[in-house]
């Protein structure tokens, strides 16, 4: 949504020029000319400003009060920063969800911060609103991952609370009977609600980009068939890994009898998943059709379970306004690792500096019946390496 610029009397952008009223003497209009072009480029400045926003912000802003979600209750929806029209309209329609997705959003980004806690681009969260910053803009591998987790954290947040009965439009899982359960064995219990997380994340996150229209040849028409693709990605692993979950009854434990039901796997399985498929995402391009197609045709094609992206990864070396690569000065390393986290290839070949650090960690820890452990606190002095 492109701001509304007023101009009454002097404004001074800060852009070099002062714009005037609208009768500009003749002489004038090469100035005028000057602040026309100053005005349309502050408008597409703020614009990119807009556009950077995320639903990714719930989970740095998230709201924890359910007592806030109240039936026609705009002001909420309308107030948090980052949600698309039509997100701003499910807000409105599921208020109650908002909570969970933030929550899915959170656990996105704390398991892409695991998963990369040791490369260059360790998934840093640069502000409150864009969150990662420009760096998202940028139609990388990384980019396509972080699209791929967030999805799949959304699903994770939405079909657990189905399950605990938080959300009122949902309850456990309603999933089939599997053909390969044992006969005897019952099918039911509460299970994740699978495919209400599935289609609220689907309906939710991919709003922003659905309700968009680029030409079809255009970038922006090339990255929003890559934002979907991979948010689609995430959501496609989060069900792959669901798994049936049994629970034995009896007499003293024979199992005599087992109830089975529909259960998510933990999320670190997801992200493990997530980063194998991070690691042989495809490169692709538009087509003339407005398609995307594998860059090189060599390769198998993906398919709806794989990540793609439409652009290298800048350097994440140096720090870079422009990229939003933050550099990775002052990061740790691992001086006898060979890997991505170890000295040299952290530090791109700068150098490292070593100093002593004092560390506190839990020790001498005890069982003590019934039913607890008691630990200590340790102090201990350790080397530590830092990148120049």
């Amino acid at each position: 949504m492109q701001p509304d610029i007023q101009i009454s009397g002097s404004m001074n952008l800060g852009l070099g020029c002062v714009c005037r009223p609208v009768c500009w003497p003749f002489g004038s209009l090469l100035d005028s000319r000057h602040c026309v072009f100053a005005l349309t480029l502050l408008t597409l400045l703020m614009q990119v400003v807009v556009e950077a926003n995320s639903w990714w912000s719930l989970a740095m802003n998230p709201l924890l009060i359910p007592e806030a979600y109240i039936i026609g209750a705009q002001p909420l929806c309308s107030q948090l920063v980052g949600l698309s029209q039509g997100q701003k309209k499910l807000c409105q329609l599921y208020q109650d969800h908002m909570q969970y997705i933030g929550e899915g959003a959170k656990t996105g980004i704390r398991e892409c911060q695991y998963q990369f806690r040791q490369r260059r681009w360790n998934c840093s969260t640069v502000d409150n609103s864009s969150v990662f910053g420009r760096v998202m803009q940028i139609g990388s591998r990384e980019t396509a991952f972080t699209y791929a987790i967030s999805a799949a954290g959304v699903v994770n947040a939405v079909s657990r609370a189905c399950r605990e009965g938080e959300l009122s439009s949902c309850g456990c899982s309603r999933a089939a009977r599997p053909k390969d359960l044992p006969r005897d064995w019952l099918w039911g219990g509460c299970g994740d609600n699978l495919n209400y997380g599935y289609r609220f994340s689907k309906e939710f996150v991919d709003a922003r980009e659905r309700e968009k229209s680029y030409p079809k040849t255009s970038y922006e028409n090339a990255r929003l068939l890559m934002n979907l693709h991979n948010n689609e990605a995430g959501r496609r692993t989060v069900s792959d890994l669901a798994h049936v979950s049994c629970k034995c009854h009896g007499v003293s434990g024979s199992c005599s009898l087992k109830t089975c039901w529909l259960q998510l796997a933990d999320f670190r399985k997801v992200g493990d998943a997530l980063k194998e498929k991070y690691d042989s995402a495809a490169a692709m391009k538009l087509n003339s059709r407005g398609k995307l197609v594998q860059m090189n045709s060599k390769f198998n094609a993906p398919t709806s379970h794989d990540l793609v992206y439409i652009e290298s990864s800048p350097d994440y070396c140096l720090k870079n306004q422009s990229t939003g690569s933050l550099g990775t000065v002052g990061r740790l390393c691992n001086k006898t690792s060979e890997g991505m986290d170890g000295c040299e290839l952290m530090c791109c070949g700068r150098g490292y500096d070593q100093y002593k650090a004092q560390i506190v960690e839990r020790c001498h820890c005890k069982f003590h019946w019934c039913c607890y452990v008691k630990c200590k606190r340790c102090t201990k002095i350790v080397d530590q390496f830092v990148c120049k």
